[in-house]
């Protein structure tokens, strides 16, 4: 991959997605965008200089189009590759008795409408890689956007029910997910839902099976076999498919 762009990316499984990129050189730039930059993903900026930082804070909608023009400035006329639309917030359970108007427009914000709008500020980027690599296959070596998802988001698989903020803007996304798959089909360009696992992080809690660096290993390695059939699926980290 020539290009990759990463939300959210100072902390938790972006950080973790940075770290993997680096070490093992599997990208030419790396844009990272978080609010404001960790300690440590400072440091690796600072010894990698395919690594570039950039200011993003989703829940400000009007500013996301700015993104595009920073990008351009690195990539030129090569276009975007892969675009990890990873940033995202949760609340705790969250019972129906007790769930806020503000907790679920929060959660719509940051792990929906944000991402949607991300992607349409990109979407010439994203063109730009999808042509520039036509002699490629579909996939993420050509052009793609990866949707952080969580299997909290599918329907068919809640037997708990709560977590009313998490479940209903993940589901959304998986749902912007679909449509995205088919209106970028005829630019070339794949579009899948991920989740990751329970990971231990930040917002998956000490508890989550998981650490940051199987996951986020398996999410490359899925990434990197994604092809034409994969777009407009729901996968898990280790390949499996999940149902909406």
């Amino acid at each position: 991959m020539n290009s990759v762009l990463i939300t959210g990316a100072n902390r938790g499984l972006g950080l973790g997605m940075v770290k993997y990129l680096t070490k093992n050189d599997k990208a030419g730039n790396i844009f990272a965008t978080c609010r404001n930059p960790s300690e440590e993903l400072t440091k690796i900026a600072a010894e990698n200089k395919k690594l570039h930082i950039l200011r993003l804070d989703v829940t400000n909608i009007a500013n996301i189009g700015e993104i595009s023009a920073e990008v351009t400035k690195v990539v030129g006329t090569q276009g975007l590759n892969l675009l990890i639309n990873n940033a995202g917030v949760t609340t705790k359970f969250t019972k129906l008795q007790l769930v806020k108007a503000e907790q679920l427009l929060e959660n719509l914000t940051v792990n929906s409408i944000a991402p949607i709008m991300l992607t349409k500020s990109l979407l010439p980027l994203l063109k730009q890689a999808a042509e520039a690599n036509s002699d490629k296959p579909m996939g993420a070596q050509r052009a793609a956007v990866i949707n952080m998802s969580s299997i909290l988001g599918s329907i068919a698989q809640n037997d708990q029910g709560g977590f009313y903020p998490y479940r209903c803007s993940k589901a959304a996304l998986n749902a912007a997910t679909k449509s995205m798959s088919i209106d970028l089909k005829k630019d070339q360009i794949i579009v899948t839902s991920m989740h990751p696992g329970w990971v231990k992080t930040d917002m998956g809690g000490k508890n989550a099976p998981l650490d940051v660096d199987t996951s986020v290993a398996g999410i490359f390695n899925v990434i990197e076999k994604l092809q034409e059939s994969d777009s407009g699926k729901f996968l898990q980290y280790d390949g499996t498919e999940l149902p909406w």
